[in-house]
């Protein structure tokens, strides 16, 4: 056991407790330097950087997290989720589906994965990622109403509706802004 590694680990904690993200990446620096191959705390110093807005620093820390444990799906989903933040819609998308095909439960891939098709008019690829991020949560009415937009932009009424009717019953302030967006006026008379 490393006990410089989990000291400094500990005061790393401790600074993100307390809102100071700087001391923190510090403190995990000094982790990482007392275990270079800790891929816990690789995957704390790629938080650091993304908490600053740091894509390509935390994009780096999260692949040497990879490196280390290569089937690790959480680690996936946030490298999908930092180069998604950076700009690298490629390889977010690669990185998100490799995070489903390791954990298929993973929601918030899903809907990362799924957002990143619908940003570049892959409709289809888009509803087929959200229709999971919508079956693993079936309250969120966010990923919902992207899936009820993106089956809009396929020109598929009759999964639109199944949509609206879904939201209708979980989360009516989104079946009324998925009915005004996608202009189904048929479906007006059941907001109440």
């Amino acid at each position: 056991m490393n006990f410089d590694r989990i000291r400094h680990a500990l005061r790393g904690a401790f600074f993100n407790f307390v809102r100071q993200p700087e001391r923190a990446l510090e403190a995990y620096l000094d982790s990482h330097h007392a275990d270079p191959g800790h891929a816990g705390t690789l995957r704390m110093l790629g938080w650091g950087e993304a908490q600053q807005k740091h894509w390509p620093e935390a994009e780096a820390w999260f692949v040497r997290a990879l490196e280390v444990e290569p089937d690790d799906a959480h680690t996936w989903f946030n490298l999908g989720y930092v180069r998604d933040q950076g700009g690298m819609d490629d390889a977010a998308i690669a990185a998100f589906r490799r995070a489903t095909e390791l954990n298929p439960d993973n929601d918030r891939a899903w809907y990362g994965l799924g957002m990143l098709h619908a940003r570049h008019g892959r409709h289809h690829e888009a509803a087929a990622a959200l229709t999971e991020a919508g079956r693993l949560q079936p309250m969120n009415g966010v990923a919902w109403y992207a899936l009820g937009m993106a089956w809009q932009h396929c020109n598929e009424p009759d999964k639109v509706a199944e949509v609206i009717e879904h939201t209708l019953v979980h989360d009516p302030q989104t079946a009324r802004r998925l009915i005004r967006d996608t202009g189904r006026s048929d479906y007006v008379h059941r907001l109440g």
